[in-house]
Formats: C-alpha cells, structure tokens, sequence
C-alpha cells in the first residue's frame, strides 16, 4: 500500500507517518526496518527523504543503524522520552507507571495541601479549577494545560520542595500523559463533568482543610483515570 505524501515538507511527513507505524506495531521493537528503496515506494517518495527520516529516527534513538546489516526498532528506555521525537512513543505500560506514581506523590500532597495551604496557594488553586471549568464545553480544547496547572497548584501548596521537584522532574511525559487521557474525553460531556466534579471534591476539600477528603478524592480521581485507561492493575 503506497502512503501518499503530500502538503507538509516530505521528510517531517513521511517521519510521522513511519513513526505511526512503529507505534502501531507494523514495525515492532528489534524488527528491521524495509530498505530504503522499499520505504520509499511505501510512501511514494523519493530515497533522499527516507534517507533523512532515518538520520532523525537514529539521532533520536529510536532506530539503530548497523553498518552492512541495516536498520532497526530500538527499545525506548524511559530515561530517554524527554527527547521530543521518542517521546511521542510512550507506551501504555509507561503511561500506567507514571499513574501509579502520580498517585504515590499527589494523595499524600493534596493531604499536605490542606493542612499547610496559604490563602494565595488556595487561590491559585482556585483559578487553576476555573481554567479547567471553562474547558468542559469546548470541544476544541483538550484542557492538558488547565489540568496540569490544577494539580501542579496542589503539589505546590503542599510545601515540600522535594515533592515539587519529584513531579517537575516528569514534567514532560506528565504532560504528554495528560493530554494522551484527556483527548479520550473530548466530545464526551458526562466523562469531562466527571472530571470537573473529582476536581471540585479535591478543592473544596483543601479549602476546608480536610487532608483525609482531600487524599481520598485525589486518590479516587487517579485511580479512575487509570481505570479509563484500563490499567490492568487497578481494579474497581
């Protein structure tokens, strides 16, 4: 099946549209990649595009060259998904890990949240909560950013510098992660009120400085996101 390229420049096209199937599992991890003659007839281009797709895929570990014997699918150690291009291949086990430790970290912060928030941390909280609010009628916003800020606000109120910095440090596949599960809830009303109502649980709750509400709500609100994802170690 030929892969027509067209509009965008051809090398940053024909790198999504190769990258695409390794993440879908046509070219699977340890597997060789076709020759460059055949990937260019895959996609309908010239060799010279492939050629710079694969420096790229190479550059950024996604793909060995072995001189004489070819190209193939690496693994992607988690270290290494800050990298822009092999970031976009986070996989579902990696997703479920960083759930999982979302939910270690942000029960215990949102507990510390409500014990030690300051008027101003309650507040940027609070407007963080309204920036997701205004989300939940607009198909056209995932709403990545307006979450992150909501729950970053929490970490920071719970005034622990090494919390802080333990969630900063995975700030990136944070965010992908976030967006990933959130774009599941586009275009589905009742999934983005449940969302706002889970976030509404947690607010109120530091407001009134409940830290066993606020851990339980924050940890019930995770622990649906996994199940929406279908962690396979959460159960209902």
């Amino acid at each position: 099946m030929v892969h027509t390229v067209k509009r965008m420049k051809i090398v940053d096209q024909v790198l999504e549209q190769l990258k695409q199937k390794i993440r879908d599992g046509d070219f699977p991890e340890g597997s060789k990649l076709p020759s460059e003659n055949k990937l260019a007839e895959m996609f309908g281009v010239s060799r010279q595009p492939i050629r710079e797709t694969i420096s790229v895929l190479v550059a950024s570990g996604l793909v060995e060259s072995i001189q004489g014997g070819g190209n193939f699918v690496k693994k992607i150690p988690t270290e290494d998904l800050l990298d822009t291009v092999a970031f976009e291949m986070i996989t579902e086990e990696e997703i479920y890990n960083l759930l999982e430790l979302r939910t270690v970290i942000e029960t215990e912060a949102a507990a510390f949240a409500a014990e030690r928030h300051t008027e101003e941390d309650l507040k940027k909280i609070y407007e963080a909560f309204q920036q997701v609010s205004d989300t939940i009628n607009d198909d056209s916003v995932v709403g990545d950013q307006a979450d992150y800020d909501f729950h970053m606000s929490i970490v920071k109120a719970a005034k622990n510098s090494f919390l802080t910095q333990a969630v900063e440090n995975v700030r990136e596949l944070y965010r992908k992660a976030l967006t990933y599960s959130l774009k599941k809830n586009v275009g589905r009303r009742e999934k983005r009120e449940q969302v706002h109502q889970e976030h509404q649980n947690i607010y109120e709750a530091i407001k009134r400085r409940n830290k066993e509400a606020a851990a339980f709500y924050m940890k019930e609100h995770l622990t649906n996101a996994r199940l929406k994802l279908g962690d396979p170690r959460v159960k209902k």
